[in-house]
């Protein structure tokens, strides 16, 4: 009998500790940034889809479509229908007052204050296409930069695609102001972005818009960043310092934090030494830790 209370004892404190440890490993993995799913425009393939809904909790998961990058009348709605298609549930096209393109439209459109909610409550949030200056400019000028980080930091998945993948980074590529000829010092435009993705640079449709040499003139400017040149159909999704491929084409990685770069005035030819190339395609993963 004293030997039975002993073991019943020695089981009780054994599961007792394990449980501490499942809840320990459990908060470790809610306190981590939530995953990025950044694609490179020209359509959203369906196992990307599929994936991202997965992410954010299965079909159920409320999905918060923020489609300011654009101005047109119907924005957003296509990103609506896209998820519907997928087998989501709950998606939301939010358009909130004073939206690029709600002026003089049909509303009334949600205040801010109900915007800030339906990001609160969001399992994932995704910005579509358009222009990610003006994307940028809308959330940061509306209060919401700064809770969309916030609910990244807290798991909350974000993705995007194109302007919506762009925005994703802490030093945004902005505009189409770039030279196909030449690797130039400077010719890359850049400005703030959300940071959600802070180590890198992104650029988009890159492939099939030729951008090769705008991308590589911008981690020439910032060699401390890593260059993600996502082609269309395409997506990287992200977790931590490691990314996967999902997708058709490629994905072009331009690093040279351990390059020697040489200083050059603007609108010389840049040059470097020693950078790392990576061609990576679906299935293929990346750590960008050193």
């Amino acid at each position: 009998m004293k030997r039975s209370r002993i073991a019943t004892t020695t089981n009780l404190l054994l599961f007792a500790m394990l449980c501490v440890g499942s809840l320990a490993a459990t908060q470790t993995a809610v306190g981590e940034p939530g995953p990025l799913v950044v694609v490179g425009g020209g359509g959203t393939p369906d196992d990307v889809l599929a994936h991202a809904i997965e992410l954010a909790g299965g079909p159920g998961a409320h999905i918060v479509v923020l489609p300011q990058a654009s101005a047109t009348e119907r924005a957003g709605e296509s990103s609506v229908r896209m998820f519907e298609a997928a087998g989501a549930q709950d998606v939301h096209n939010w358009r909130f007052e004073g939206s690029p393109g709600t002026e003089g439209t049909n509303g009334p459109w949600p205040s801010i204050e109900e915007t800030v909610e339906a990001i609160e409550a969001a399992d994932l949030i995704w910005f579509p296409g358009g222009g990610q200056g003006r994307l940028f400019r809308t959330l940061a000028e509306a209060g919401l930069a700064d809770l969309i980080r916030q609910r990244h930091r807290d798991g909350t998945v974000v993705g995007g695609s194109s302007a919506g993948a762009a925005v994703m980074a802490a030093v945004m590529i902005n505009g189409d102001d770039y030279e196909l000829e030449a690797v130039t010092a400077g010719s890359t435009t850049v400005a703030d972005g959300l940071g959600l993705w802070p180590d890198v640079l992104i650029d988009q449709h890159f492939l099939k818009r030729q951008r090769n040499n705008r991308l590589l003139a911008a981690v020439l400017d910032h060699p401390e960043l890593v260059g993600i040149g996502i082609d269309e159909r395409t997506a990287v999704i992200v977790l931590g310092n490691r990314f996967e491929v999902m997708g058709e084409s490629s994905v072009i990685v331009f690093d040279a934090r351990d390059a020697e770069v040489s200083a050059e005035a603007a609108a010389s030819p840049a040059a470097a030494t020693g950078m790392r190339l990576h061609v990576l395609t679906a299935g293929m993963s990346l750590d960008l830790a050193r």
